[in-house]
């Protein structure tokens, strides 16, 4: 099958991998069985048969990285920065990321995360201790804020485990101009909200309204792709899997009459890619998305949406493409199905492949079960 890359978020990220493992990614894709019955809304997600669908076109938060820092705010003007190793350092283990809510207060939240066994307590900034004692790694309320000031005009971080030993350092470079660009996109530059860009302004940064996505609640009759209707598809969308790798289809009940079909179409060394169909009583069509998914071309939908190492739980199809096997980098995304089409409820990326496993979130609506 063609490779197929999503520009400008994953152009040097993925990799081809052998048979064997694309054999293994492959046969853990089954098809439920039976009527699937759902009645009540996915958890999380209320029931509204008054809301408003906001046809929103789902537009991605930019993501920006200053030295060793990656930063980026999605259209509810929740923002994440998330420290990086530095170029070629290939034993640290340490990452850290900052969060901060919109509006006000806006909350602060900090993650500090290791590759092996050890557990950050405490972190100590130019040598002095901040923001005091962490749980598995996490601060919140004025710790996270007075680490979050600190490292703005600071040199050096250190993390240390609940001996007072030393685990590790997160470089700042680049840490200040991420927590301006932060103050910047959340309205706060020259208000006393800010951690850096301060100013005696006292003005409510403004928090955006995030859209709604009125979906249909899962639930119905499970069909079944015929051997000629899953030969048809493997067609459409170009497959190309090697020989004695398992193509049975997922397919999960949505609502309306309709089900979604995941059919295994193509590897990578850590990443499966399935085409997307839906089927009722008509027939067997490409699904339609309302952005782009998986390594899909381009900033449209093509003629056959693809998700990566996906699945369909709880009402919600999700994609997560990665750029190396220890998921430092790469793509996540969450659709929902609105009787139409998928609709992206959510996206987070990390477009850097430097030793942090978070992902930043870029794009979230509000979803609502009819």
């Amino acid at each position: 099958m063609r490779e197929m890359m999503m520009t400008a978020i994953l152009a040097v990220l993925a990799g081809c991998g052998s048979a064997d493992e694309a054999g293994n990614r492959a046969a853990s894709v089954a098809a439920p069985a039976g009527p699937v019955a759902m009645p009540a809304a996915p958890a999380g997600q209320a029931m509204d048969a008054t809301a408003t669908d906001s046809r929103a076109v789902p537009v991605l938060g930019a993501v920006k990285t200053y030295g060793d820092w990656t930063v980026g705010c999605d259209n509810g003007g929740a923002c994440m920065m998330a420290s990086l190793l530095p170029e070629g350092d290939v034993e640290g283990s340490l990452t850290m990321s900052v969060t901060r809510d919109p509006g006000l207060p806006g909350a602060v939240r900090i993650a500090i995360a290791t590759r092996d066994q050890a557990e950050a307590s405490a972190v100590t900034i130019d040598g002095k201790p901040i923001g005091g004692t962490a749980q598995d790694g996490k601060l919140t309320g004025d710790a996270a804020a007075a680490i979050a000031t600190a490292i703005a005009n600071a040199t050096t971080m250190q993390a240390r485990d609940g001996k007072g030993a030393a685990i590790g350092t997160i470089s700042l470079k680049g840490a200040s101009a991420a927590l301006r660009y932060i103050d910047d996109r959340q309205g706060r530059a020259g208000t006393t909200s800010a951690v850096v860009a301060k100013g005696k302004a006292t003005t409510t940064p403004p928090t955006p309204a995030l859209p709604v996505i009125v979906a249909l609640t899962p639930g119905g009759t499970v069909a079944r792709p015929s051997a000629a209707q899953v030969t048809a598809m493997k067609q459409q969308a170009d497959c190309d899997l090697p020989d004695g790798v398992d193509m049975t289809p997922q397919t999960a009940a949505i609502g309306g009459g309709k089900t979604l079909v995941m059919l295994p179409c193509s590897t990578g060394a850590y990443n499966l890619s399935s085409a997307l169909f839906v089927m009722d009583d008509a027939g067997v069509s490409p699904a339609r998305t309302d952005a782009v998914s998986g390594f899909t071309e381009g900033d449209t939908p093509g003629p056959v949406a693809f998700v990566v190492n996906g699945d369909f739980a709880d009402g919600v199809l999700t994609s997560y493409a990665k750029g190396r096997g220890i998921g430092d980098c790469g793509v996540s995304q969450s659709f929902v199905w609105d009787g139409t089409m998928l609709r992206l409820s959510g996206q987070e990326i990390m477009d850097e492949c430097r030793g942090n496993t978070d992902t930043i979130p870029v794009w979230r609506a509000r979803v609502v079960r009819r």
